[in-house]
C-alpha cells in the first residue's frame, strides 16, 4: 500500500501557475511541493470554517452586541498553573527587533544591523505578487545557509562577519490571504501555509543546525480556535519531518480587537509553540474601526490623536504585558515607523524624540523589546532599552497590579477632533501606500514614515466610518460621500501630477472610492486589490518541477 506522502498520490491535482527558474525550484522542489499539498489538503477546509465564523461574529456586532472574555474559557484564564515553554535559543534577549520585506537587499541590510531579531515579512509589508513570494523564500533560504551576499551595479551586499546575526523570524500571510499561483485540487492555496510550509521545509533543520530554530510571527488572528489551528499544522509539520515537537515558535500578533479578548486562550493553544504576543498597534485601530464601524459610539477623530496612551490602546497594552508575564513569555512592544530626514536637522530631531520616548514608554510598561523600521532606528531603541532593561527580558515583572476589564478595552474615549487636514492625510497615504502596492512595492516610505497595509486600511477605515455616521470637520462641513469623493480626486490628481509616468494613482483612486462612501467595505483592501498584481488566468500553463 502506497505511503501518504508518496509523490504520484499527492502531486495529483496540483499545479504552480507561476514562472520558475533554476534558482526558485531550489526552495520549490517537489517534496516541497507534496509537503503544501498536505497541509492544504489537511487544514484548508477549517480554515475556510474559522473564517466564515468571523463573518458571523461581524454579523452580531453589526446589530449592536459588544465583545467581552468567552466565559467557556474562563478556566482557561483564571488557571495560574499553566505556563508557556522556556524561550527558545536565540529568543531570550529580544530587545530590539527589525522588520521588513524579503527582498535581498533588505534581508542583507536587516541582518547586518545591530539588532537582536529580524522579522522577514511576507505579510503587510511585502506585496504578495508571485516574483516577490518565491524569490523571499529564495533569499531567506540563502541568507540562513550565508550564502545571500550579491552586487547591484558598483556596489556590494554582504553579510557581516564580525558578530552573530540577529535571529531570524518568518511572518507568514494571514488567515484570509490566498495564493493563487499555487492550487490544489482546484483551488488556491492558504498563504500562510505557503508561506509556512515552504520556509518550514526547506530551513527548519538547518536553522536547527546552526543554534536557532523554525521561528514565525503569526498575524491577524481574530480567535484562539484560529490559534489552534496553528498548533495543529506545527505538530504535522514536526511530525512530518521527524522534528521534536515544540521546536517550532510562534509569536502572536494582537492586532485585531476579538484577539485581545482571548490572550490568554491563544497563548495556552500555542502552548509548548508560543514565543509571546505583540502589539500590532495600527492593525488594532484599524480592527477596533472594522468591528465597531456600524456603532457610531466607535467614531474615532482624526488618526494623529489615536495614540499609544488613549484609554483603549492603554488598556490593551497592559493586559498584554500583564497576560505574557503571567504565562512566562515575550510581551513585544510596537513599530517605530520613521525614517531619518537627511536634509533638516530640526525636524529629524523631534522626530527621533518621537521614538526616544515611545520606545521609554514601551520599557517603562514592562515590554521585553519593540519593533524597528529602519537600521538607523536601532541605535536609539538598543539605547533606551539597555538603559532601562539591563536583563534579558522583563518576565518577572508580572504588572499583578493591572486590572483590565471589557469596558476599558472598549473605551472610546479619544479626544480630539476630525479635520479635513486629517482627511486629506488619510486619503495620502491610503492612495500612496495603494499606488505602491498596485506596483508590486509593499512598504511605502509617505512623510517620513515607512507606511504599510495596516497604516493604509487605518486610512480608508477612518473615511468610512466619518461618511457612514456623518460626522461634522473642526470647520463645520459633514463629511459626506460627494465630499469624501471631491477630496479623493483632488489628491489623486496631486500625486499624479508629481509622480513619475506609468504610475497607478488613478487606478489606486478608482479602487479606493470604493471604500470611503460609508457604503461597500472589503475585509481586507490587500484581498481588494489582489487579482491586480496576479498573473493568473485560465490560460496560464502550470509550470514543470
Amino acid at each position: 500500500m502506497p505511503t501518504p506522502y508518496q509523490p504520484e498520490v499527492t502531486l495529483k491535482d496540483v499545479n504552480i501557475l507561476g514562472s520558475l527558474n533554476d534558482q526558485t525550484r531550489k526552495v520549490l522542489s517537489k517534496e516541497v511541493t507534496v509537503f503544501l499539498a498536505v497541509l492544504h489538503r489537511t487544514f484548508n477546509q477549517r480554515r475556510k470554517d474559522l473564517l466564515k465564523r468571523r463573518e458571523v461574529r461581524q454579523a452580531e456586532l453589526d446589530k449592536g452586541n459588544l465583545l467581552d472574555f468567552l466565559p467557556e474559557t474562563k478556566q482557561v484564564r483564571e488557571n495560574d498553573a499553566w505556563r508557556g515553554p522556556p524561550p527558545a535559543p536565540g529568543l531570550v534577549d529580544r530587545r530590539i527587533e527589525i522588520t521588513g520585506p524579503t527582498d535581498r537587499k533588505m534581508v542583507v541590510n536587516a541582518l547586518n544591523s545591530d539588532v537582536w531579531t529580524y522579522m522577514a515579512d511576507f505579510e503587510d509589508s511585502s506585496a504578495p505578487t508571485w516574483d516577490n513570494m518565491i524569490n523571499g523564500q529564495l533569499n531567506l533560504y540563502d541568507a540562513i545557509r550565508k550564502q545571500v551576499d550579491f552586487k547591484q551595479g558598483e556596489k556590494e551586499y554582504k553579510l557581516r562577519t564580525d558578530r552573530v546575526l540577529p535571529t531570524l523570524i518568518a511572518r507568514a500571510r494571514g488567515w484570509h490571504l490566498e495564493e493563487k499561483h499555487f492550487t490544489v485540487d482546484g483551488e488556491p492555496i492558504s498563504g500562510s501555509l505557503f508561506d509556512f510550509g515552504t520556509y518550514f521545509f526547506n530551513n527548519a533543520e538547518e536553522l536547527v543546525k546552526r543554534g536557532t530554530g523554525p521561528y514565525f510571527y503569526l498575524p491577524k488572528m481574530e480567535s484562539h480556535l484560529e490559534a489552534r489551528l496553528w498548533n495543529d499544522v506545527f505538530n504535522l509539520a514536526q511530525d512530518y519531518i521527524g522534528m521534536r515537537r515544540g521546536t517550532i515558535r510562534g509569536t502572536v500578533l494582537i492586532e485585531t480587537i476579538p484577539a485581545a479578548f482571548e490572550m490568554d486562550e491563544i497563548i495556552y493553544e500555542l502552548r509548548d509553540h508560543s514565543s509571546g504576543l505583540n502589539c500590532g498597534r495600527w492593525d488594532y485601530i484599524f480592527s477596533v474601526i472594522k468591528r465597531f464601524r456600524q456603532n457610531p459610539n466607535f467614531v474615532l477623530p482624526d488618526r494623529s490623536a489615536v495614540t499609544m496612551t488613549v484609554p483603549f490602546m492603554d488598556a490593551y497594552v497592559k493586559l498584554l504585558i500583564k497576560t505574557c508575564h503571567r504565562r512566562g513569555v515575550h510581551a513585544m512592544g510596537g513599530m517605530a515607523a520613521q525614517i531619518p530626514i537627511k536634509n533638516d536637522d530640526e525636524a529629524n530631531k523631534k522626530a527621533m524624540d518621537s521614538v526616544r520616548a515611545d520606545k521609554l514608554r514601551e520599557v517603562r510598561a514592562g515590554h521585553d523589546g519593540t519593533w524597528v523600521a529602519h537600521p538607523a532606528l536601532a541605535a536609539i531603541a538598543a539605547e533606551v532599552f539597555n538603559a532601562n532593561m539591563p536583563t534579558p527580558n522583563q518576565m518577572h515583572i508580572r504588572r499583578e497590579e493591572v486590572h483590565v476589564t471589557a469596558n476599558d478595552l472598549l473605551n472610546m474615549n479619544v479626544p480630539g477632533k476630525v479635520t479635513e487636514e486629517g482627511i486629506r492625510k488619510n486619503l495620502n497615504i491610503g492612495l500612496g501606500y495603494m499606488e505602491g502596492w498596485l506596483r508590486g512595492v509593499g512598504c511605502v516610505p509617505i512623510n517620513y514614515l515607512m507606511e504599510d497595509a495596516a497604516t493604509a486600511e487605518v486610512s480608508r477605515s477612518q473615511l468610512w466610518q466619518w461618511v457612514r455616521h456623518g460626522v461634522a470637520t473642526a470647520e463645520g462641513k459633514k463629511v459626506d460621500k460627494a465630499y469624501s469623493l471631491r477630496l479623493l480626486q483632488e489628491q489623486a490628481d496631486e500625486l499624479e501630477k508629481s509622480a513619475p509616468k506609468g504610475n497607478k494613482f488613478q487606478l489606486a483612486a478608482k479602487y479606493f472610492a470604493s471604500q470611503v462612501t460609508g457604503e461597500d467595505y472589503a475585509e481586507f483592501l490587500t484581498s481588494l486589490l489582489y487579482n491586480e498584481i496576479t498573473n493568473v488566468s485560465e490560460k496560464t500553463p502550470a509550470a514543470k518541477l
